[in-house]
C-alpha cells in the first residue's frame, strides 16, 4: 500500500511471509491495498460497521494491518470457516467443546451475534464460529452449509479439521514448507501492485522484482518479460478491486 518512502516495495523479503497465507488472508492483502477502501476505513472508522457490507466485511479492518496482524470477518463466511453448534441429541462418547484446549495461538472477536475464534497453527489459519449457545463442555456438532456445492464445503471444512490433531498438524506443516507455485504468484503480484500505487513504471516493477541485467537484456514492447509484468500489475489491480471475493 501506498507509503510516504517510495522504495518501501522493493526488498522481496517483506512479502515472504505472503507464501504461507490461505484464501481469506490472501483476500484481505489485496483488500488493504485498494485506495478507495483505505478512504472508507477512515471516514468510518469510529463507525466500521456502516460501510463493511459493501466491501464483503461485517466490520471494517484497519488496513495498516496486513495478514498477520489482521482478522477480518468476511460476509458471508468462507467455506473454510467452522461452523459450530450445540448438539441436541448428544451420544454417550460425544467430544465435549473445549475452547482453551483448542491448539495454537488464539484471537477472539465478537461481531455482534457469536464469537469469531481465530487459531495460528504452524504456517495454517484455522477460523471457527461459535454461536452464545455453545458453552464450554457441551457436545458439539459441526455444520455444513446446503446446496449444489455441499462436498465441496465439506472438503474444504475438513481441511480444516485435519489442523486441530497435533501429529496432523506437524504433517501439514512439512508438506507446506515448499511453496508451489500459486503463492509465488501471489508473492509477486503484490510485490507489483505496490510498485504501480506507489507510482513505479512498468519497467520499474520489472527492476525490482526480475533485476537489473534482466530487464537490459529482455525488456522490449513485445517482449514477454514486459508482458509478464503487465498481466501481474492487471492481475493485481483485478483483485484488489473486487476480484479478492473469489479467494474466499
Amino acid at each position: 500500500m501506498a507509503e510516504s518512502s517510495a522504495v518501501h516495495w522493493h526488498p522481496s523479503a517483506a512479502y515472504l511471509y505472503v507464501l504461507h497465507l490461505d484464501g481469506p488472508a490472501l483476500a484481505w492483502e489485496y483488500l488493504r491495498r485498494n485506495p478507495e477502501y483505505q478512504r472508507a476505513w477512515q471516514r468510518h472508522r469510529r463507525h466500521p460497521q456502516h460501510e463493511a457490507l459493501r466491501w464483503g466485511l461485517r466490520l471494517l479492518e484497519d488496513p495498516a494491518r496486513d495478514a498477520r496482524d489482521a482478522y477480518p470477518d468476511w460476509s458471508p463466511d468462507p467455506s473454510s470457516v467452522v461452523q459450530v453448534y450445540p448438539d441436541a441429541d448428544p451420544t454417550a462418547d460425544a467430544l465435549l467443546f473445549q475452547l482453551w484446549r483448542l491448539p495454537g495461538r488464539k484471537h477472539l472477536m465478537h461481531d455482534g451475534k457469536r464469537l469469531v475464534l481465530t487459531t495460528q497453527l504452524v504456517n495454517r489459519m484455522l477460523r471457527m464460529a461459535i454461536p452464545p449457545a455453545l458453552e464450554d463442555g457441551m457436545a458439539y456438532v459441526y455444520a455444513v452449509r446446503a446446496g449444489c456445492k455441499l462436498r465441496e464445503r465439506w472438503r474444504a471444512i475438513e481441511a480444516e479439521l485435519a489442523l486441530l490433531d497435533a501429529a496432523k498438524v506437524y504433517r501439514t506443516a512439512i508438506a507446506t514448507s515448499r511453496p508451489g507455485c500459486t503463492p509465488m504468484l501471489h508473492m509477486r503480484t503484490l510485490q507489483a501492485l505496490d510498485g504501480t500505487l506507489a507510482g513505479a513504471s512498468q519497467r520499474g516493477v520489472a527492476e525490482v522484482l526480475f533485476g537489473n541485467a534482466a530487464v537490459t537484456e529482455r525488456w522490449h514492447d513485445d517482449g514477454d518479460l514486459r508482458a509478464q509484468v503487465r498481466r501481474l500489475i492487471r492481475r493485481g489491480q483485478t483483485l484488489m478491486d473486487g476480484g479478492y471475493h473469489r479467494l474466499l
